[in-house]
């Protein structure tokens, strides 16, 4: 299992456990608001019988002044007296100036039909009529208060984690730059050596057949040494021959690979420009060329398109290997992501690096099925 599948199973765990807080404070607000419910409901109940008992003319050992008590200590719900039509007789708790326009009443009044079923009130014998109420605004905020909180704290978690992740980000370049800093400098001492060696075997007489094979690998270690120089710092940009460049990294593969591969680049007849630091730019083609060999395992093709578009040039990397599943599509990016037993991990996400923030360009995977064979893109502007 590697850190990114434990990374994706610690991230399920923290939402089924974010899921379980907010249903717990959803089921528990909500029995909170089914009891609230329930007291207004018999304090309305107790609301229209004290109105009923005053609206009855033959209740005369009532006390009135009990009933009266009873009605205006009603601060909080609002409430419509309404006759068998549902035309409204008095009202209570609503918006005194809007009460005054007829439209906003009969508004509320089919409002709280709709809320709550009436509660029937008779008057004498013949006399019906009814109460409606709807829900008091401390009972419609603690209805939706939990989601209230639960998106303040999704707000607060997404900054958080947004800081933290900006804060990791920058500890992670300068742990980049530190190690492609420090490997340049180690290799610039041996390198001198190196150099100085070669040309005491040239005094000496040494076969150029030995002197030029050791100048070829001194000048490999010289553009290594160059690529992790570049690392860290702003490179230059020149206007390249994308097909040119392309040609010479499928070259040095080539020349290095199983004769079981077969090669192909597929680009326009005339040259395409795009500005590029080639040192850094074929550190990527051949990081991903070389990925393609260890997915054939040395037998298969790969086929390199150029395709120019108005502002962008568009380089696919196609192979016949294993292919990638759907689900790694992003993965493959982040330090540390392998499939080989001896792999750092760390090929396709310097690849990114050098393709986002030093040419401004995109890579990704275009395309993949398993058994058949993988679609990298690369995207330059020009």
């Amino acid at each position: 299992m590697n850190i990114y599948t434990q990374k994706q199973r610690w991230k399920l765990l923290l939402l089924v456990a974010a899921l379980l807080i907010g249903a717990a404070s959803l089921w528990y607000t909500n029995k909170l608001v089914n009891k609230l419910s329930e007291e207004e409901y018999k304090r309305i109940q107790l609301w229209a019988e004290a109105t009923r008992r005053l609206a009855d003319v033959t209740e005369m050992n009532t006390d009135i002044n009990f009933l009266s008590s009873v009605i205006s200590n009603n601060n909080s719900i609002p409430v419509i007296w309404a006759d068998e039509e549902f035309k409204v007789i008095s009202y209570r708790n609503l918006d005194s100036l809007k009460a005054l326009d007829s439209t906003y009443l009969n508004r509320q009044a089919l409002i709280m039909r709709t809320e709550h079923d009436p509660i029937e009130i008779r008057i004498g014998q013949n006399l019906k009529q009814y109460i409606l109420y709807r829900d008091s605004d401390l009972l419609i905020r603690l209805r939706y208060y939990p989601y209230f909180q639960l998106g303040v704290i999704a707000l607060f978690l997404f900054v958080s984690y947004l800081a933290f992740s900006s804060s990791r980000k920058a500890e992670q370049n300068q742990v980049w730059v530190g190690m492609a800093k420090e490997t340049a400098h180690q290799l610039g001492t041996p390198l001198s050596s190196l150099l100085a060696w070669l040309e005491f075997l040239k005094i000496k007489g040494t076969s150029s057949e030995y002197t030029n094979e050791i100048e070829k690998d001194i000048q490999r270690l010289q553009t290594i040494t160059d690529r992790f120089s570049k690392i860290g710092s702003a490179p230059s940009l020149k206007k390249e021959n994308v097909r040119t460049v392309m040609q010479h990294s499928i070259d040095y593969i080539r020349t290095r690979s199983s004769d079981k591969v077969t090669f192909s680049l597929e680009a326009p007849a005339y040259d395409i420009q795009a500005p590029m630091n080639v040192p850094l730019f074929e550190w990527v083609v051949e990081n991903i060329l070389k990925n393609a060999l260890d997915a054939m395992e040395g037998n298969g093709r790969i086929l390199v398109m150029i395709t120019d578009q108005q502002q962008f040039v568009y380089i696919d990397i196609s192979d016949t290997g294993k292919g990638v599943p759907k689900s790694s599509y992003k993965t493959i990016f982040k330090p540390g992501f392998t499939t080989k037993n001896r792999g750092w991990g760390l090929g396709l996400s310097l690849s990114k690096r050098i393709i986002e923030e030093y040419h401004d360009g995109q890579i990704f995977v275009k395309s993949s099925e398993i058994g058949k064979g993988t679609t990298f893109r690369i995207v330059l502007k020009k």
